[in-house]
């Protein structure tokens, strides 16, 4: 049976996190362990099991380029390029006056319906991906902000002396009010209180209005961005795969050491 969660597979020294895609259960989620990336021939191995499991399509999680060589070399391609930023945390901009609070688990039916509208299908949160955003690091916070209801929510991590902007979603009808802006302000003061040095974010490379709030408020475009990838499958199961969702728009959506899930959870 195949889980909704992502369960750890490993062949030899090369482990992987794998389960659906925002529980999907025909397109396989793959997150290859933080470290030395997995060799290519692992990588096939571990497709021909996904495709015995009944996956018919894959994704990775936001890859590297070093990262990005074996599943290249294996067949995979490119789905989607994503800019990678990073805040050096020397100046802060303060948070607004937006009302900021702690989430609690009565907040999380009101974070997903925002996450629905905040993103389309392809980069929406079901419950499994927002609980595996906050565990993707050692450790994590979601803030939420009100203004008038639930107006938007971040989710931030922090590995070592790196942040992670895991996920910023602001209500469709409630932009441009400064939500994402307190927000952000927001993560980037709790991980600098924390002892990091750096703070880093992704967001898809079309995604203008994400681009110039991260920029304004700090960020730094990395010169190497991240890649999802994408396998044919159809080889290994017999069966040409069902086209894999509509690419889409949408905020940053990471998630791990060194970004691992916004397609790097």
């Amino acid at each position: 049976m195949i889980k909704s969660k992502l369960d750890v597979v490993q062949w030899g020294a090369d482990r992987f996190r794998v389960g659906p895609w925002r529980g999907d259960r025909s397109i396989a989620y793959i997150v290859p362990a933080p470290g030395r990336p997995p060799a290519s021939q692992t990588i096939e191995q571990c497709l021909r099991d996904l495709a015995a499991r009944g996956y018919r399509s894959a994704l990775t999680s936001a890859l590297t380029p070093t990262e990005q060589h074996p599943f290249l070399a294996a067949g995979f391609g490119v789905h989607e390029r994503l800019h990678l930023l990073r805040h050096d945390l020397r100046q802060i901009r303060r948070a607004g006056p937006i009302r900021l609070r702690r989430a609690t688990r009565f907040d999380r039916a009101a974070v997903l319906a925002l996450d629905g509208r905040a993103f389309d299908p392809f980069w929406r949160f079901d419950d499994h991906g927002l609980r595996d955003a906050r565990r993707a690091t050692p450790s994590s916070r979601v803030r939420v902000a009100e203004s008038k209801g639930l107006a938007g929510y971040a989710i931030t991590g922090r590995a070592g002396p790196i942040g992670y902007l895991q996920r910023l979603a602001v209500d469709p009808d409630r932009q441009h009010h400064g939500i994402g802006t307190s927000l952000v302000a927001d993560a980037l003061e709790w991980v600098a209180s924390r002892g990091a040095t750096s703070l880093l974010v992704n967001t898809q490379e079309h995604n203008v209005a994400a681009l110039g709030l991260y920029q304004h408020l700090g960020f730094e475009r990395e010169v190497e961005g991240l890649a999802v990838g994408e396998p044919p499958l159809a080889h290994h199961h017999g069966a040409s795969p069902p086209p894999l969702p509509a690419r889409g728009g949408g905020g940053p959506r990471p998630q791990p050491p060194s970004l691992r899930w916004s397609w790097r959870s």
